[in-house]
């Protein structure tokens, strides 16, 4: 039933996984917000179809690239494989991976405490993580390392708790996550998952003995996935490829500058504290009280949640530059650690203050809604924007129903704070134009040859090239010209996509325009949506467009397929 027949929070993990992918997922699962790191991942995924190597990566100019680990890769391929190479299959499996990291962050609260309500707050907080929900709609590492390393946690809460009794799971699940997370990531995961096991042998509450920790069959099979791809490029390209790997990981990635670290630091601080927002607020005026609490229940688990912490915000202070999803690892352990205390300190009686929260997060929803529902009624978009309008005026009547009976207010702070994205995504969808593969796609269906790959280079924005190349797949193989010498380099191509800035630098008397694709510029997007629905829109967009022609050689050299 809709309407809640139990005052009392109780929290069902699978349905909260499901509520997660069903409210982020029309957020997530277009180019409704692109991020400049997804084109690595998606351009090799392409490239490993075209291929059949599905080992080595490579960019869209066909250059090799080695700075991240395969796992991530992997997860965009698999998406391709089975739902076709399309922007939802590129992200699909990073948005389980966030829901997947919602459940595992309820289990290890049940794993902590008899006490089902930390594990109930705890999976609430996480799923109103905003850097989990941005990370989730990204086919970049980050949301399948938080969820790898929390598989990790789980092993590590679990041998906390229960010390040498601990079940051998528990180490399976150490080491096999640590080893998944080395595949998403590489050193900051090894790092992470060193300082856990030595916090295991040597706290000085609960220490393991380290037989218990050296299960043979577990770290074998874990180095096996942990280094398998290491090996296979060290075999198929040499020492090469490690060099580049080390490079970002360690080389680029790490400040030598004291007041950059310092900087850093601080900024990393305060963010942690920030992607909490509005849980952090609860325990004011009884934090003291909640510590002691909970560091005479279960000492060792607070040490290791403050050293986690520690840990991340110590290896964000060393980065040359310092991205708030560098958090992201170790959220799931310190979301426990908030609502252990949340818990400790009676939640529940904190009425007012929760209430308060409630009503802003659902008047946000409210005002992003009628927006978008006004701008529906000038431009109706398309069905599924219809559709998520409704469900939107669903879940909020729900929350606002929940929230007038002052019942099952860390669910309705939650989930308000996700209807958010849904919302944002009904606005979105009027800022969305096709983009500029979907357009040419489009323009080109039947024009195309299935019969033959078409050698088509590409100048301009690599993430405008990434989405033309992932659109025209097989059809057409796309490769990005270097900045330095794409005009010698056009010399060995008949066909060329090229952005218009560039149009004047190079001989239009040898081209002749084969189709075009239109994009607003982002600046322009208050006067575009003041014009949506209204007889200027079309001046409108011709005066802020942004344009990628395709061309052709009038007098061809080379045949057209590869």
């Amino acid at each position: 039933m809709l309407l809640p027949q139990s005052t009392s929070l109780k929290i069902n993990p699978w349905i909260l996984m499901g509520i997660f992918v069903l409210l982020v997922g029309p957020f997530a699962l277009d180019f409704h917000m692109h991020y400049p790191d997804e084109i690595y991942y998606r351009d090799a995924a392409i490239n490993m179809l075209r291929n059949g190597d599905y080992l080595t990566t490579y960019l869209g100019s066909e250059e090799l690239r080695f700075k991240k680990p395969i796992l991530t890769y992997w997860s965009v391929l698999a998406g391709f494989k089975l739902f076709g190479v399309n922007a939802f299959a590129s992200r699909i499996f990073f948005l389980l991976a966030g829901a997947i990291t919602v459940g595992l962050t309820h289990r290890m609260g049940r794993v902590l405490v008899e006490d089902r309500k930390v594990a109930d707050i705890s999976a609430l907080i996480m799923a109103s993580n905003p850097v989990l929900i941005l990370s989730a709609g990204r086919s970049i590492p980050d949301v399948l390392l938080v969820m790898t390393l929390t598989i990790a946690s789980l092993g590590i809460v679990a041998l906390l708790k229960q010390g040498n009794s601990a079940p051998k799971w528990a180490v399976w699940s150490l080491y096999f996550g640590l080893a998944l997370a080395f595949e998403v990531k590489g050193l900051p995961a090894a790092a992470l998952g060193i300082l856990a096991i030595l916090y295991l042998l040597f706290n000085p509450w609960q220490r393991i003995h380290w037989k218990k920790i050296f299960l043979l069959p577990a770290i074998l099979v874990s180095l096996f996935i942990a280094l398998f791809w290491f090996v296979a490029m060290w075999y198929i390209h040499g020492p090469t490829y490690l060099d580049s790997f080390l490079e970002d990981q360690v080389g680029v990635r790490v400040a030598s500058r004291i007041w950059l670290i310092i900087q850093n630091g601080l900024l990393a601080t305060a963010v942690l504290l920030l992607i909490f927002i509005p849980w952090i607020f609860f325990p004011l005026g009884k934090l003291k009280e909640g510590i002691q609490k909970i560091s005479r229940e279960n000492p060792q688990l607070l040490g290791f949640i403050i050293l986690w912490g520690l840990a991340i915000l110590g290896m964000s202070a060393l980065t040359s530059k310092f991205y708030e999803r560098y958090l992201l690892p170790v959220a799931p352990v310190l979301a426990i650690g908030l609502a252990w205390l949340l818990v400790r300190i009676d939640l529940e009686r904190k009425i007012r203050g929760q209430i308060i929260t409630a009503w802003i997060i659902i008047g946000l929803s409210v005002l992003i809604w009628t927006l978008s529902l006004g701008l529906f009624f000038k431009n109706p978009v398309g069905f599924l924007t219809a559709l998520k309008l409704g469900l939107g005026a669903v879940v909020g009547m729900y929350l606002i129903f929940l929230l007038r009976r002052q019942i099952k207010l860390p669910k309705v702070i939650a989930f308000s704070f996700l209807l958010i994205f849904l919302m944002l995504s009904t606005l979105t969808d009027h800022l969305s134009f096709p983009h500029q593969g979907t357009q040419f796609k489009a323009q080109l269906e039947d024009t195309i040859p299935l019969s033959e790959t078409q050698r088509v280079a590409f100048f301009g924005n690599l993430h405008v090239g990434s989405k033309i190349r992932m659109s025209l797949f097989p059809t057409v193989k796309l490769i990005d010209l270097n900045r330095e010498t794409w005009r010698q380099s056009l010399e060995n191509y008949d066909q060329l996509i090229l952005e218009d800035r560039f149009l004047e630098e190079i001989d239009s008397s040898q081209f002749e325009v084969f189709a075009e694709s239109i994009n607003g510029k982002s600046s322009a997007i208050p006067e575009l949506l003041w014009a949506e629905g209204t007889a200027q829109y079309t001046a409108v967009l011709e005066k802020n467009a942004k344009r990628y022609f395709w061309l052709k050689r009038k007098s061809p050299r080379f045949l057209g397929g590869v």
